[in-house]
């Protein structure tokens, strides 16, 4: 069976990179005791799979990582389970059992939630807040993408779902698909540019409170956060289930 693992990251943990936290992982669920699936071959690894990798320096509260199992000892024990096998800087919130039909992760992701707020000493020089709204009510975002052969041009205003201040922050829904995949430092710049401002050097300070994937259509989306698709189980609850199978 697939469940699906919810976990935090934060403090001095945001720095390190996502092939760090995939290790990390590989070692907390040996030292949790948890019955994980390893591939066959010469170079067996477990088989786990991550949403959306998350850059470096980022915080969150809603990151997603799926693991397929043998068997399964409830919700709640997997959580202290890896909480104990754990270090400060990951904290798992949830473990929910996905049904048979369930994509992965990474193939689930939608968009992304993020907070965004400037550090002290490095806010744009115009009255943003007042500036915000218009900017965001903007037929279109052009902005000059760099790729690794060339510079292309994009609109990104169809992949910015939401954006808002909230007290002294911006919230940001964005498009976090494989095709789209808006970053919010790509946003704030083009924000700034828009009124002849530049962002300084490590100005923003950017939490992902959520990972999404879309329910509704392409047309009419209907975002819900990964853990949605899932169940939360205790270890008698899945045995009477496979008692009724």
């Amino acid at each position: 069976m697939k469940i699906r693992i919810k976990f935090r990251k934060y403090g001095n943990l945001k720095y390190i990179g996502h092939l760090d936290v995939q290790r990390f992982f590989q070692k907390a669920v040996r030292r949790a005791g948890i019955d994980v699936v390893y591939t066959t071959g010469f170079s067996p690894h477990q088989v786990m799979s991550f949403a959306a990798p998350l850059g470096v320096g980022l915080q969150s509260n809603g990151e997603y990582m799926d693991l397929e199992v043998y068997s399964f000892t409830g919700s709640q024990d997997t959580v202290d389970r890896l909480n104990a096998a754990g270090v400060e800087g990951i904290e798992i919130l949830s473990a929910k059992v996905l049904p048979q039909e369930a994509g992965n992760a990474m193939a689930s992701v939608a968009a992304a939630g993020y907070t965004v707020c400037f550090r002290e000493g490095r806010e744009p020089a115009f009255d943003w807040k007042e500036c915000l709204p218009a900017f965001y009510a903007k037929n279109a975002i052009p902005v000059r993408k760099e790729t690794k052969k060339n510079i292309v041009e994009m609109d990104i205003k169809p992949g910015i779902f939401q954006m808002e201040i909230i007290g002294d922050a911006i919230y940001m829904l964005l498009d976090a698909s494989s095709s789209g995949n808006i970053k919010p430092a790509m946003v704030m710049e083009a924000f700034l540019a828009e009124y002849q401002d530049t962002l300084k050097e490590n100005a923003l300070c950017i939490t992902r409170e959520d990972t999404y994937t879309n329910i509704g259509t392409a047309d009419e989306p209907e975002f819900v956060p990964l853990d949605a698709i899932g169940k939360e189980c205790s270890q008698q609850e899945m045995t009477e289930e496979e008692s009724a199978g």
